[in-house]
């Protein structure tokens, strides 16, 4: 059993974390104000290849694992949490492209999310459908050799810079189970009767886009179906299990972003004579948010070790995910009380990273539900 990276792994490491201290403060503090996403700062980040860097080398990607993608993920995030996952998820729905799509529709799209010329999103939550994915009531009707697709997604990351989006829809609402109702499809954003809403005031991750998202009457032909009809619920399902580990990822590198910035305030901060660092109090804190982040980045590499080596395993994606998410959140707690009123303003990155922490807690499953994923995996329960 190693835990050390591989040469390549700890090179990719060090050049993402590189890239990210060179360039995401020239961003950061105005991405996260505007909430706009930054485009000039995705160009210099697709010239480095660290855009979309699981999708393969046949189709013009890196072709780098999980456990590389969750590398980069964390390093991104240890500078800025929002930026992060702004840059690292430009591809988002190319995994489930890859694994169910034709291979037309990956020689078309997965190019060019690869180069940096196109960029997707998951268009699969819904107002009254967050946890409970299969109560997603956007539905797909045939007509012909096409499919009408209509309603309304909500909480869409990319949806408002996305060239396309995979759908998650209703095609057969009386399958006697429920999990056979649904299918996926790829739609394009520039179709008649797509149209999107940004989201704006969210608490944090502001620099990555998210929107509401309108299908009025939106017309897509067969052959934009992915995979097999009344299959889509199992293809997200798994789709969740593989980019789950990159939000624990980005709770890891928001934890580690927190702690460097403690760390190094510790140091210098002066109270009674001497640098806070000197108290046992600091120290237990520090100590803490790093045995906790370890645990944290054990847990997600473990899971995406797994998912480099067969399919993505739902409880370990799970641990994973919120482990990560709550150490984020408590680390960041910590990292705003060490810094003290500064901490509290918004000259210091520790309230960004307050900010940007709680998402890793929500998204891509609740830490609820992933508890119950876990709970029921220890019980044999379906």
């Amino acid at each position: 059993m190693k835990f050390e990276l591989t040469r390549e792994q700890e090179q990719i490491k060090k050049a993402a974390h590189q890239l990210a201290e060179k360039e995401f403060p020239k961003y950061a503090r105005d991405a996260d104000q505007s909430e706009e996403w930054p485009r000039d700062l995705f160009d210099t980040v697709a010239d480095q290849n660290f855009i979309a860097v699981t999708i393969p080398q046949e189709y013009g990607g890196p072709g780098l694992g999980n456990l590389e993608n969750a590398i980069i993920m964390e390093q991104f995030s240890r500078v800025d949490g929002g930026l992060g996952v702004a840059m690292g998820a430009t591809a988002f729905g190319s995994e489930l492209l890859y694994k169910a799509g034709t291979e037309e529709q990956k020689e078309t799209w997965l190019p060019k999310l690869a180069s940096g010329d196109a960029i997707s999103g998951a268009a699969i939550s819904e107002a009254n459908a967050g946890s409970d994915v299969a109560s997603a009531k956007c539905s797909a009707e045939k007509d012909g050799d096409e499919w009408v697709l209509d309603g309304q997604k909500y909480w869409i990351t990319n949806a408002t810079i996305a060239d396309f989006l995979v759908v998650l829809a209703q095609t057969d609402p009386e399958a006697e189970d429920r999990h056979d109702r649904h299918s996926v499809f790829l739609v394009e954003t520039d179709r008649e009767g797509v149209s999107s809403s940004k989201i704006t005031g969210k608490l944090g991750i502001r620099a990555s886009p998210t929107a509401e998202v309108i299908l009025d009457n939106v017309r897509v032909p067969e052959e934009n179906l992915v995979g097999e009809r009344g299959m889509g619920f199992r293809y997200v399902m798994r789709f969740f299990n593989q980019t789950r580990i990159m939000v624990a990822a980005q709770g890891v590198g928001i934890a580690q972003g927190a702690l460097d910035r403690s760390i190094a305030y510790a140091g210098q901060r002066e109270q009674f004579g001497q640098a806070i660092a000197n108290f046992q109090a600091i120290q237990f804190k520090l100590a803490e948010m790093e045995t906790r982040i370890e645990s944290a980045r054990l847990l997600t590499h473990k899971a995406a070790w797994q998912a480099d080596h067969g399919e993505p395993d739902a409880s370990a994606s799970s641990k994973a995910k919120w482990f990560a998410g709550e150490t984020a959140v408590d680390c960041a707690d910590e990292a705003v009380q060490i810094h003290g009123g500064s901490g509290y303003v918004d000259e210091m990155d520790v309230e960004r990273f307050y900010r940007d922490a709680k998402i890793t807690e929500i998204y891509e499953g609740t830490k609820e539900i992933h508890k119950l994923i876990i709970a029921r995996d220890l019980l044999g329960m379906t």
